[in-house]
Protein backbone atom coordinates (compact mmCIF):
# COMPACT_ATOMS: atom_id res chain seq x y z
CA UNK A 1 0.00 0.00 0.00
CA UNK A 2 1.29 3.42 -1.14
CA UNK A 3 1.92 6.56 1.43
CA UNK A 4 -0.47 9.06 0.44
CA UNK A 5 2.45 11.70 1.53
CA UNK A 6 5.13 10.40 -0.58
CA UNK A 7 3.39 7.74 -2.69
CA UNK A 8 5.89 4.90 -1.52
CA UNK A 9 4.84 1.47 -1.80
CA UNK A 10 7.16 -1.19 0.54
CA UNK A 11 7.71 -4.39 -1.26
CA UNK A 12 6.60 -7.29 0.93
CA UNK A 13 10.20 -8.97 0.98
CA UNK A 14 11.05 -6.18 3.40
CA UNK A 15 8.61 -7.27 5.85
CA UNK A 16 9.43 -10.48 5.27
CA UNK A 17 13.64 -10.64 5.52
CA UNK A 18 13.33 -7.98 8.76
CA UNK A 19 10.84 -10.71 10.52
CA UNK A 20 13.60 -13.12 9.52
CA UNK A 21 16.15 -11.30 11.34
CA UNK A 22 14.36 -10.54 14.31
CA UNK A 23 13.26 -13.85 14.97
CA UNK A 24 16.07 -16.28 13.48
CA UNK A 25 18.62 -13.73 13.08
CA UNK A 26 19.48 -15.07 9.54
CA UNK A 27 20.83 -11.45 9.09
CA UNK A 28 23.17 -9.39 11.39
CA UNK A 29 21.53 -6.59 8.65
CA UNK A 30 19.99 -5.03 5.68
CA UNK A 31 19.80 -2.14 3.72
CA UNK A 32 16.69 -0.76 2.22
CA UNK A 33 16.46 1.04 -1.38
CA UNK A 34 13.76 3.08 -2.72
CA UNK A 35 13.71 2.76 -6.14
CA UNK A 36 10.63 3.30 -8.61
CA UNK A 37 8.24 4.50 -6.05
CA UNK A 38 8.68 1.48 -3.85
CA UNK A 39 11.30 0.31 -0.91
CA UNK A 40 13.02 -3.04 -1.48
CA UNK A 41 16.16 -4.89 -0.27
CA UNK A 42 19.19 -4.08 -1.22
CA UNK A 43 21.38 -6.04 0.35
CA UNK A 44 21.36 -8.67 2.76
CA UNK A 45 24.41 -8.90 5.57
CA UNK A 46 24.97 -12.81 6.82
CA UNK A 47 24.88 -13.00 10.34
CA UNK A 48 28.19 -13.32 10.98
CA UNK A 49 28.96 -10.07 9.56
CA UNK A 50 30.69 -6.55 11.13
CA UNK A 51 29.67 -3.69 11.47
CA UNK A 52 32.23 -2.62 9.10
CA UNK A 53 30.86 -4.72 6.48
CA UNK A 54 27.30 -2.92 6.99
CA UNK A 55 28.85 0.70 6.78
CA UNK A 56 30.88 -0.39 3.78
CA UNK A 57 27.77 -1.37 2.31
CA UNK A 58 26.22 2.22 2.77
CA UNK A 59 27.04 3.92 -0.48
CA UNK A 60 28.97 7.17 0.08
CA UNK A 61 26.32 9.81 -2.37
CA UNK A 62 22.96 8.30 -1.86
CA UNK A 63 20.51 7.51 0.93
CA UNK A 64 19.27 4.27 2.10
CA UNK A 65 17.47 2.87 4.95
CA UNK A 66 18.91 0.12 7.28
CA UNK A 67 18.63 -2.17 10.36
CA UNK A 68 21.57 -3.83 11.95
CA UNK A 69 20.91 -6.20 14.94
CA UNK A 70 23.65 -5.03 17.02
CA UNK A 71 24.83 -7.50 19.93
CA UNK A 72 26.46 -6.28 23.13
CA UNK A 73 27.33 -7.18 26.71
CA UNK A 74 25.86 -4.97 29.24
CA UNK A 75 27.74 -3.39 32.27
CA UNK A 76 26.12 -6.60 34.18
CA UNK A 77 27.88 -8.67 31.90
CA UNK A 78 24.44 -9.88 30.26
CA UNK A 79 24.27 -10.43 26.26
CA UNK A 80 21.95 -8.95 24.60
CA UNK A 81 20.71 -7.14 21.32
CA UNK A 82 19.17 -4.20 19.75
CA UNK A 83 17.90 -3.99 16.58
CA UNK A 84 18.89 0.00 15.24
CA UNK A 85 17.77 1.40 12.23
CA UNK A 86 19.66 4.11 10.50
CA UNK A 87 18.39 6.49 7.86
CA UNK A 88 21.26 6.94 6.13
CA UNK A 89 21.19 10.46 4.11
CA UNK A 90 24.97 11.64 3.30
CA UNK A 91 25.54 15.32 2.59
CA UNK A 92 26.30 14.65 -0.94
CA UNK A 93 23.38 12.54 -1.56
CA UNK A 94 21.11 14.42 -4.24
CA UNK A 95 18.45 16.94 -2.35
CA UNK A 96 15.10 15.45 -3.88
CA UNK A 97 16.49 12.49 -3.11
CA UNK A 98 17.08 13.47 1.10
CA UNK A 99 13.22 14.72 0.41
CA UNK A 100 12.09 11.31 -0.76
CA UNK A 101 13.49 9.62 2.04
CA UNK A 102 12.84 12.18 5.06
CA UNK A 103 9.10 11.73 3.92
CA UNK A 104 8.61 8.22 3.69
CA UNK A 105 11.18 7.19 6.78
CA UNK A 106 8.30 7.29 9.20
CA UNK A 107 6.06 5.32 7.46
CA UNK A 108 8.65 2.86 6.47
CA UNK A 109 9.81 2.28 9.93
CA UNK A 110 6.34 1.55 11.25
CA UNK A 111 5.89 -1.04 8.69
CA UNK A 112 9.03 -2.79 10.87
CA UNK A 113 7.57 -3.90 14.00
CA UNK A 114 10.61 -4.52 16.55
CA UNK A 115 12.84 -1.16 16.00
CA UNK A 116 13.91 -0.51 19.20
CA UNK A 117 16.57 2.20 18.70
CA UNK A 118 16.18 4.98 15.69
CA UNK A 119 19.74 6.95 14.05
CA UNK A 120 20.04 9.59 11.43
CA UNK A 121 23.08 9.82 9.76
CA UNK A 122 24.79 12.18 7.45
CA UNK A 123 28.15 11.05 7.77
CA UNK A 124 30.02 7.70 8.85
CA UNK A 125 30.84 9.81 12.16
CA UNK A 126 27.44 10.21 12.99
CA UNK A 127 26.82 6.61 13.11
CA UNK A 128 30.21 5.13 15.03
CA UNK A 129 30.66 1.73 16.89
CA UNK A 130 31.45 4.00 20.00
CA UNK A 131 27.97 5.97 18.84
CA UNK A 132 26.13 2.67 18.63
CA UNK A 133 27.28 1.15 21.80
CA UNK A 134 26.21 4.10 23.76
CA UNK A 135 22.70 4.14 22.44
CA UNK A 136 22.47 0.70 22.55
CA UNK A 137 22.93 0.56 26.60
Amino acid sequence: MANAASGMAVHDDCKLKFFELKTKRNYRFIVFKIEAQQVEVEKLGGPRESYDDFTASLPPDECRYAVFDFDFTTDENVQKSKIFFIAWSPDSSKVRMKMVYASSKDRFKRELDGIQVELQATDPSEMSLDIVKARAI
